[in-house]
């Protein structure tokens, strides 16, 4: 590394701290708190990410409360302590205890709470709006007690709702006591909350069925994927293809967590169905709970055409997203309404027409009927996504048309700029009264476009 370079950097990490310092007392600051975070590949982190720089730059002083990396297993220690233009990462030691098994996040989940607990009070005094993800899923319990013990206002982010997850997935019975006490305290968090945000509308009622006072303080506010990093790219000029020798086929790509809410077997039976047809490759990218039952099931089954890649480093996913012909977004029949699946909007972005399985009145299927952008198949019509499969690889001005449909789409409702808009609004309705934002009391003249925060 050149010496010049590396000064440089240690100048400009140098004067972000400086400038933390002598602002972290007088700035209006927004602390986050999610246990993944990049260069930890769960998608809730990157989003998180994207937020929160969009926020620094806007002029809102963000402090990022999170772990090191642990959610896909063994991976290499980030820095405990970054500071950037306005936001400051800190990073508590993760515990990586069954990291694969409900078991094992369930307790590592519960020692990042303490951990990030023990830090919350430390900054009591200091006044804060805390966000608080739903990863772990103790978190908005968390976020409750520290503010009955201090009073420290909170907005809540909910990914997944538990316990329902476990109860639909045959973890826990409904009636027992670990069920009726979470939902008890649930219901404490999410009634003591400034607002909720969920990712879908189903999601927000049934919390809403759940408490119904919290009703009025619930925000649907999508995901999102960021269309200038993620566009169309032909296969003749993605470096992605042409390592993994695609050029030539229909690729059915499904990409990220392999978690027990979604619907992989009806993938696999419909590749199955289409084994020794010419041209069709299925490619199933990322990990999670169902990766290596899936891997065996395809080795049962015999599937040639069925490949699987581990987790990719985010800046290959703008080239692997857009290697596919056709992307599979599923939902087990059991989840509808407790998860919301993110990984939707990358597709969006690159422009590929969307199979969607899911139960029938799910919110994903309405999503992709009404803009043209895909088609619904229900859990288990291995069948039916077969033959769409056959139909789209018959008929590429068909695909193209779904395709423009599925990148207008995210044009429209799930920008970066949108989503964060929406989230900047939110965060100004609860800052605290009289604290100025970090570009207010730096005095700096504030770049075109940059909004304005109370």
């Amino acid at each position: 590394m050149p010496a010049s370079g590396f000064l440089a950097r240690f100048w400009q990490r140098w004067r972000h701290w400086l400038r933390w310092r002598r602002n972290r007392s007088g700035a209006a600051r927004l602390t986050v708190v999610s246990q993944f975070f990049p260069p930890d590949y769960a998608a809730t982190g990157q989003l998180l990410d994207e937020l929160t720089a969009r926020l620094a730059t806007g002029g809102l002083q963000v402090q990022v409360l999170t772990g090191m990396p642990a959610y896909a297993g063994e991976q290499q220690p980030a820095r405990s302590l970054e500071f950037e233009l306005n936001r400051c990462i800190r990073r508590t030691r993760a515990s990586r205890l069954w990291p694969r098994r409900i078991r094992g996040r369930a307790v590592n989940g519960f020692i990042f709470c303490l951990r990030i607990g023990l830090r919350l009070l430390r900054y009591a005094h200091r006044g804060d709006l805390i966000l608080y993800s739903s990863e772990p899923p103790y978190l908005p319990v968390l976020a409750w007690l520290v503010h009955q013990l201090t009073g420290t206002p909170y907005l809540l982010i909910v990914y997944d709702l538990y316990p329902e997850v476990l109860i639909e997935l045959g973890v826990l019975p409904a009636d027992h006591w670990l069920c009726r006490l979470w939902r008890q305290l649930n219901r404490r968090a999410f009634a003591a909350a400034a607002e909720v945000v969920v990712l879908s509308r189903p999601m927000a009622d049934r919390i809403a069925a759940q408490v119904p006072a919290v009703a009025p303080r619930l925000q649907v506010i999508p995901s999102w994927a960021d269309p200038e990093r993620i566009q169309p790219i032909p296969k003749a000029e993605n470096w992605f293809v042409r390592q993994h020798g695609l050029e030539h086929a229909f690729t059915v790509l499904y990409s990220g967590n392999q978690g027990r809410c979604h619907d992989l077997v009806t993938l696999l039976a419909a590749a199955a169905i289409l084994q020794g047809e010419a041209g069709i490759q299925f490619l199933i990218v990322g990990g999670g709970p169902q990766h290596e039952r899936l891997r065996h099931l395809a080795r049962e089954l015999n599937l040639r055409h069925c490949r699987f890649l581990p987790w990719q480093d985010p800046s290959v996913l703008p080239f692997s997203l857009a290697a596919a012909d056709l992307a599979v977004v599923s939902v087990a029949i059991q989840a509808e309404g407790l998860v919301a699946p993110s990984k939707l909007y990358g597709h969006l972005a690159a422009g590929t027409p969307i199979a969607a399985v899911t139960p029938a009145g799910s919110d994903l299927r309405a999503l992709v009927e009404e803009n043209g952008c895909g088609r619904w198949f229900a859990n288990g019509d291995a069948v039916g996504l077969a033959d769409w499969i056959r139909q789209l690889q018959a008929d590429p001005a068909l695909a193209a048309r779904h395709g423009a449909a599925a990148r207008k789409l995210l044009l429209a409702t799930a920008t970066p700029e949108r989503v964060t808009a929406a989230y900047r609004e939110l965060v100004e309705r609860h800052l605290p009264v009289g604290m100025k934002t970090s570009t207010e009391l730096a005095g700096m003249r504030k770049p075109a476009g940059a909004p304005t925060l109370r």
